[in-house]
């Protein structure tokens, strides 16, 4: 069976080798003409690390990252700590995996090699996608150039802008949220002696929060400071930043909030984007994975660790069903649930991380017992950690 995939990023990459060591044949059809990966960091929960060993990578991967010894909440001004997770022992005994902090290039350059060890041909950049079409028995990509490939299944791993899934289902395209996230990396050495300790960080606030853990093996920190209110007028979803207007931003936040943004190197101003999730994926032999059909806001940490859910379940419902409508069928039913309760879920975050009630003092302490302590984030992360694509239902 001849799969396409349209997208080289995280999730395309991820699904064509889980297919490729399943025994299918693939083709990856990425626009851009090198593979690339910006964003700087990534969180890959157990549960993204289950796939990822499935998928033969994770050692190799986690050579590349670091491993926190905790999460922990802190508070906008008075720098108040607050433990959210033990990311040690604890966790691995829990959920049998770390919680790694990764540098997007390196997981992208991981799964992309092991592609290209897999089959050498499988990758074709420079491939920017107008559109696709389909018959009873194949699906079609057509290209900007005016050239097409043909396969037997098409995967639209193309992001939250996917061709693949406008052309289906009409313009499903996320909006901007009112939400725009600072993002740098910083390197380690250039910040204070406490601030280099392998912790992931996410300071809450009214209207506002910023979220840190190191990457690349400690030598870098990755910084990113989310704020509502603002608005966007450029085409890109990307634009870079002015380091007065961030700290203007933050202004009234902790000297070590102030401290990151002085030493940011560069800062580059990213456009959230949200909606609901869209009820249907799959359309014959055709059908999404990743932000494609599940586009989230980054408030669970859980975006590219559902891109790679969705790989090794699609891979085991094709290798399950010869019928490829029905193959698709069974994966969509077997993800959607799953994913659209994690798009809420960080939708819902959003309200938690930057709640007015954290303006006090007072106030600060009264939400962290209620709204952070032990019960309530088990509930909202448990079911994440505890899944695996490996063995789960289809």
């Amino acid at each position: 069976m001849h799969v396409l995939i349209a997208g080289g990023g995280i999730g395309g990459m991820s699904a064509a080798l889980s297919l490729l060591r399943a025994g299918f044949q693939v083709t990856v059809c990425e626009q851009a003409p090198e593979l690339t990966e910006v964003g700087a960091g990534i969180q890959l929960s157990p549960n993204g690390c289950r796939a990822l060993e499935y998928l033969g990578v994770f050692e190799q991967l986690r050579e590349l990252s670091c491993d926190p010894i905790r999460k922990e909440f802190r508070v906008w001004n008075t720098g108040q700590a607050w433990p959210m997770f033990d990311l040690g022992k604890h966790v691995i005994k829990e959920y049998g995996y770390p919680y790694l902090t990764v540098y997007r290039p390196d997981l992208l350059t991981v799964l992309a090699g092991a592609v290209e060890s897999e089959d050498p041909t499988a990758i074709h950049l420079g491939k920017r996608i107008a559109g696709c079409s389909q018959d009873e028995t194949s699906a079609t990509i057509h290209f900007e150039d005016g050239s097409t490939i043909t396969g037997d299944v098409l995967i639209g791993a193309d992001g939250w802008r996917s061709v693949v899934r406008n052309e289906l289902w009409g313009d499903l395209t996320p909006t901007f949220s009112g939400m725009v996230a600072w993002r740098s990396i910083i390197p380690m050495s250039t910040l204070p002696p406490h601030l280099q300790e392998s912790v992931g960080t996410t300071w809450i606030g009214p209207g506002a929060h910023v979220v840190t853990y190191p990457l690349h093996g400690g030598e870098i920190m990755n910084f990113v400071a989310t704020i509502e209110g603002k608005t966007w007028d450029v085409q890109s979803s990307t634009a870079p930043g002015e380091k007065s207007e961030c700290l203007e931003d933050f202004a009234g936040w902790h000297e070590d909030i102030v401290t990151m943004i002085n030493a940011a190197p560069a800062l580059l101003k990213w456009a959230l984007v949200s909606r609901e999730p869209i009820p249907e994926w799959t359309q014959g032999r055709i059908t999404l994975l990743g932000d494609a059909c599940h586009t989230t806001l980054p408030f669970l940490a859980q975006g590219a660790v559902h891109s790679i859910e969705d790989a090794v379940v699609l891979t085991r419902c094709l290798q399950g069903e010869p019928d490829v409508p029905t193959a698709l069928r069974q994966y969509e039913a077997a993800r959607i649930e799953r994913t659209s309760k994690m798009v809420r879920g960080a939708t819902a975050n959003t309200g938690r991380f930057h709640s007015e009630e954290l303006r006090t003092d007072e106030g600060a302490r009264t939400y962290l017992e209620k709204e952070m302590s032990a019960n309530p984030i088990a509930e909202r992360y448990d079911w994440l950690y505890r899944y695996d694509a490996v063995t789960a239902p289809i």
